[in-house]
């Protein structure tokens, strides 16, 4: 039978092993927590600067940001953040992300890179879940397809050639992908009449937050 002393000494030791315990988990789990968070700010970067290169802006993209409220041309159900390119002071671009939840398989994420003059600078797929070898090529890395949107306005093509051909408009659709395509081709024209409907606050010069 145990003494009162020894039941003290092993409730002691088990209390130890559980905080010992506990501890390494929250510690992996902040590690991992905070390689992830490195990793998503490394993959933020590498997509803005890919649609807006490094000879075209002199500011921290990632840290230049405008909050965007719910809004249903962007598509976002929560409040986001859009982010800006800037060369010598002065708003050269701004960086939306848009939603198109009309895609085949779900909702598709998107960012929409457009012009100070109100050119798209390019569009690039964040996520989606569409069909593999069908709806996917709306990735650069399938196809060319999403380059097609570069130097394009809101005036060029008109408001009917913003569709898929199988509409009347100008933008080519996928064989068996229909959908798909209506639906990043939606999204991008209602992120051009966001940026028409918004240009000045969103281009307005203002300070820029520290870099981080």
């Amino acid at each position: 039978m145990q003494t009162g002393s020894s039941i003290i000494r092993n409730s002691l030791i088990l209390g130890a092993f559980a905080i010992a315990t506990v501890g390494s988990v929250a510690a992996i789990k902040l590690g991992t927590a905070e390689r992830i968070a490195a990793a998503e700010r490394e993959a933020q970067h590498k997509a803005l600067n890919e649609l807006i290169p490094s000879e075209r802006h002199d500011n921290d993209m990632l840290a230049d940001t405008l909050p965007l409220a719910v809004d249903p041309l962007l598509g976002n159900r929560r409040p986001l953040e859009a982010n800006r390119a800037r060369l010598n002071g002065q708003v050269s671009a701004v960086i939306l992300p848009v939603t198109a939840p009309d895609g085949y398989s779900g909702s598709i994420q998107l960012l929409v890179a457009i012009n100070a003059d109100g050119t798209l600078a390019g569009v690039r797929v964040v996520s989606h879940k569409e069909t593999p070898g069908l709806g996917d090529k709306i990735e650069l890395s399938k196809t060319p397809w999403i380059l097609g949107f570069n130097g394009l306005s809101l005036t060029n093509p008109n408001e009917s050639g913003w569709a898929v051909k199988k509409d009347g408009g100008q933008f080519d659709a996928f064989a068996g992908a229909t959908i798909t395509p209506r639906a990043v081709v939606g999204a991008v024209q209602r992120a051009l009449q966001y940026f028409a409907r918004e240009r000045q606050p969103l281009l307005a010069v203002t300070e820029e937050k520290p870099r981080g």
